[in-house]
């Protein structure tokens, strides 16, 4: 008989009706649950900057915010500078959802490039009572160059390329005059954005949407588009006229 010592050692049976502990679900659990809990700092910290300025944000502020230890939210991301890189994106892909891809479903042309344009207009009216995160953040980090700055202004780009690519369209679709200078167009749009956000939310002149839409069509009248006037869509909530 062979002695314990040398007796293969047999694995211990789990309890009956009890499933052994799986050690890659606890870690996708507690991933999953990282994630979330990271999703919903962000969400905090985009509320507070939208109000505040990108500047304003503090590991301190935020952990009072979500019932948080300042070291529990840091450890997150790491930095304040992550932090406020995390929230630009956030604020990037909300943009994206709620302007963007749903412009997309208009036609080629003109009603493609007013679709974006009414959009930006509804989405700005509604922050003309928080705050538009790539305007002050252009005040904030005009210069000061650095990640923050960077991630600003390239998510300016990115929807800037994506209106100029509808003006281009509108070249190509002969919606607009085939010397068009796109660049410029762009200009003037992004212009009466900036005018429109100045006007309503620090003069509070009344009738400043109605202004700024009709600039619009005033804009797409002498780039050669013959169109009905622009109309306004509805918004969550009413801006200040």
């Amino acid at each position: 008989m062979s002695s314990p010592s040398n007796s293969p050692q047999s694995p211990v049976p789990s309890a009956p009706g009890r499933a052994a502990p799986d050690p890659a679900a606890r870690a996708g659990r507690a991933l999953q649950k990282g994630r979330q809990t990271k999703a919903a700092i962000v969400d905090a910290a985009l509320g507070l900057a939208t109000h505040i300025g990108l500047e304003g944000l503090s590991v301190g502020a935020l952990a009072e915010r979500m019932g948080m230890s300042k070291s529990g939210v840091f450890a997150h991301f790491g930095s304040r500078e992550e932090l406020q890189i995390s929230v630009i994106r956030e604020y990037h892909a909300r943009f994206e959802q709620e302007v963007f891809y749903p412009a997309l479903q208009a036609p080629r042309g003109v009603a493609r490039l007013r679709a974006l344009f009414e959009r930006w207009m509804a989405r700005t009216s509604v922050e003309i009572d928080s705050g538009c995160l790539y305007i002050s953040g252009a005040v904030e980090f005009d210069d000061r160059p650095g990640p923050v700055r960077d991630a600003l202004a390239s998510s300016v780009c990115t929807w800037h390329a994506a209106l100029k690519r509808a003006i281009v369209l509108c070249k190509e679709c002969g919606e607009l005059r085939a010397d068009t200078d796109e660049e410029q167009m762009l200009f003037e749009i992004h212009g009466l954005i900036l005018a429109l956000h100045y006007e309503a939310r620090f003069l509070q002149t009344p009738g400043s949407l109605a202004r700024a839409l009709t600039g619009f069509d005033h804009i797409l009248q002498r780039y050669g588009a013959k169109v009905p006037p622009t109309q306004v869509l509805p918004s969550p909530s009413t801006p200040k006229e």
